[in-house]
């Protein structure tokens, strides 16, 4: 069935930008559909801003909404997101747990490759993301998981857990970057309710 919402928001993951190829890969795609109404914001590395940019933008148009698809630690913020609002999202490699990896490996200095922005990511930072952590979905038809087995960042059998119930792509092989992402996009617009 054909959705009466148009909005779509592509959320990019850690250190991205939507300068990111697979953020300018969804956009051209849709365009190419004759989907126009595609945000792609450029997200602060505070998740505190970049949660409160999100919400500004979704919080008011959410019956607009017809899906949210996030990459990595886009994925995790789209989970919030898509619970608080009850919305559909499409998590590409999403991170499930991301103040174990990130506390782990990436506290901090850094530059983004595609902005030149250098900073440090912090403990407060990590202390943030913990408040979006969501440990249950309350509609897990809402969701469709994509992740590949050969992520190399994180580990995809914690999506498997998280997402039981709901629709899962699970491709052999791939990396963190979801190679061929070109190839899953008929199937989130699908998803979304297009045509």
């Amino acid at each position: 069935m054909r959705t009466t919402r148009q909005r779509i928001f592509y959320l990019h993951g850690f250190n991205s930008s939507p300068d990111s190829p697979k953020a300018r890969l969804f956009a051209e795609y849709c365009s190419s559909r004759g989907i126009t109404d595609v945000s792609v914001p450029s997200l602060p590395y505070d998740p505190e801003r970049a949660m409160s940019l999100l919400e500004a933008a979704i919080a008011p148009n959410a019956a607009e909404i017809a899906i949210l698809v996030g990459s990595s630690l886009g994925g995790y913020y789209a989970t919030y997101l898509a619970e608080r609002y009850n919305l559909k999202a499409a998590l590409i490699n999403p991170a499930v747990a991301p103040c174990d990896s990130l506390q782990k490996d990436f506290l901090g200095g850094h530059k983004n490759m595609y902005t030149g922005e250098e900073y440090a990511f912090t403990r407060a930072h990590i202390d943030f993301l913990r408040t979006l952590n969501v440990e249950k979905l309350h509609t897990p038809a809402n969701y469709l998981l994509c992740v590949q087995t050969g992520d190399e960042v994180l580990d995809y059998r914690l999506g498997l857990e998280l997402y039981a119930g709901s629709q899962q792509l699970v491709e052999e092989g791939g990396s963190h970057s979801f190679e061929n992402f070109a190839g899953v996009l008929p199937r989130i617009l699908q998803f979304a309710g297009f045509d």
